[in-house]
């Protein structure tokens, strides 16, 4: 089926962390088995990532919840312990569980390398061409440039992007279109990240992204960031531009859609 991605989604891609617990996440039944939690489709779809996830585990019953720390030294990287990734990011403990559960089923090694983000969105995108998004948002999730993603680090950029502040939220998005990861986002640069978006999935979008090209896109984003005229945009300048200008923040929503 078609990616149906709409604008005004909801923006809970699991349920709310907020202290008590929330009824669609993990739960115990009587006997003790694990139940998956219960994801709303239309949350689903705002994700892929999660949903690839969430997936792996459908057909996989797991093991009791007090397993979950045995199993982190079965890995061949053993990733920060739960209970310190609780704090560390925006997830109930049972969240993380269901996450870390999915994660290990798809990932064995305890690592995401490139060609696995380049599945997973060939997956939910297969009209489209989703190799070069991929590889930048690979790059942004691989914050130490070694190649593979852990999984602590894949949790903890999930939290920003699913939990974060809109600043948060934002640093985030700057890290994403700042390519060679200088400091600094070129016009170029955000030509590139906004390209590799179309080509994934502008066709499916509502209203589509095609009506309006994507280099006449960027050059009316990047002339209203780049306030001193030095050919670049800082971090400063992208977050006050965006917070300051609707317009923008709404096409933001482009890019959330296909995180």
């Amino acid at each position: 089926t078609q990616p149906n991605v709409e604008k005004g989604v909801d923006g809970g891609l699991l349920p709310d962390a907020n202290g008590k617990e929330p009824s669609p996440g993990g739960q115990r039944e009587d006997r003790g088995k694990w139940q998956k939690p219960r994801i709303t489709r239309k949350s689903l779809m705002k994700c892929c990532l999660v949903k690839w996830i969430i997936d792996s585990t459908t057909n996989t019953q797991g093991p009791e919840s007090s397993d979950c720390e045995l199993e982190l030294s079965t890995v061949r990287h053993q990733p920060e312990g739960l209970e310190q990734l609780q704090v560390q990011t925006q997830f109930t403990k049972k969240e993380l569980q269901s996450l870390y559960r999915g994660f290990k089923n798809e990932c064995p090694s305890g690592l995401v390398d490139e060609e696995t983000f380049k599945n997973i969105y060939s997956q939910f995108f297969p009209q489209g061409d989703a190799t070069t998004y991929a590889h930048f948002l690979f790059n942004a999730f691989d914050m130490d440039r070694n190649g593979s993603i852990r999984f602590e680090d894949f949790v903890i950029g999930l939290s920003v992007l699913l939990r974060g502040s809109e600043t948060e939220k934002l640093r985030w998005a700057f890290n994403l279109y700042d390519i060679n990861k200088d400091g600094y986002i070129t016009k170029e640069e955000m030509l590139a990240i906004m390209t590799s978006i179309y080509d994934m999935m502008g066709r499916y979008t509502s209203p589509s992204v095609r009506d309006v090209d994507p280099s006449e896109h960027v050059d009316k984003f990047f002339q209203k960031m780049d306030r001193n005229r030095d050919g670049v945009v800082t971090i400063d300048e992208f977050i006050e531009t965006c917070q300051k200008d609707e317009n923008i923040m709404a096409s933001m929503q482009l890019f959330e859609n296909v995180i």
